[in-house]
């Protein structure tokens, strides 16, 4: 069920309110100024494979100072979308560490697993989010699925196979019906799967 009484803004700052506490119970700094909100990341939010669902702005790039976060569209499902807020809110306190040792510090002591570039909720972070998103509610928003995400390419070539030894050559369909199959050169005109 979608919590219609706050925007999916509203829920992420309440979101990162919780987090900050989590944050200094491990003994991290939390900076002041962060904000986040919905917004597909400046680059690999598209992408068939290793698609970008969140970013961290550092505070030196925004006009007031303040850490920029953005949870990409096509992420709905709360659970998820805490766990990629925690993550880049770790970008926010360590804004120059990349995803180096004191990311991965801080990253475990919260429950963060997995892959430092990807990480994904573990069980102690599970455990500490479940009271959290009672409080919240669900993630009001909706997965956008763009039509243009994935580009599925079509095989350009078309297979010939000769049916007695498995000879196998692929072929342009332009010259397929231009000048006919290729032949196998010891049995003769192949066929198209």
């Amino acid at each position: 069920m979608t919590n219609t009484n706050i925007t999916r803004e509203q829920w992420l700052n309440k979101a990162g309110e919780h987090l900050r506490t989590l944050f200094e119970s491990v003994g991290e700094s939390v900076p002041d100024k962060v904000r986040a909100s919905c917004g597909f990341p400046s680059k690999g939010a598209l992408g068939a494979r290793n698609r970008t669902v969140g970013q961290c702005w550092s505070a030196v790039a925004s006009a007031d100072n303040h850490a920029e976060i953005f949870i990409s569209p096509t992420i709905s499902e709360s659970l998820r979308v805490l766990d990629i807020l925690a993550h880049e809110w770790i970008h926010a306190i360590h804004p120059n560490a990349g995803h180096g040792k004191a990311f991965k510090h801080t990253a475990t002591a919260i429950g963060l697993e997995g892959k430092m570039t990807a990480t994904v909720a573990g069980d102690k972070f599970k455990a500490w989010a479940e009271p959290v998103l009672l409080s919240l509610g669900q993630y009001p928003h909706a997965e956008l699925q763009p039509s243009n995400a994935i580009k599925k390419q079509g095989t350009r070539l078309l297979k010939c196979v000769c049916t007695e030894c498995g000879y196998t050559v692929r072929v342009a369909g332009k010259w397929l019906s231009e000048m006919g199959a290729p032949h196998c050169p010891e049995h003769g005109v192949m066929s198209t799967d």
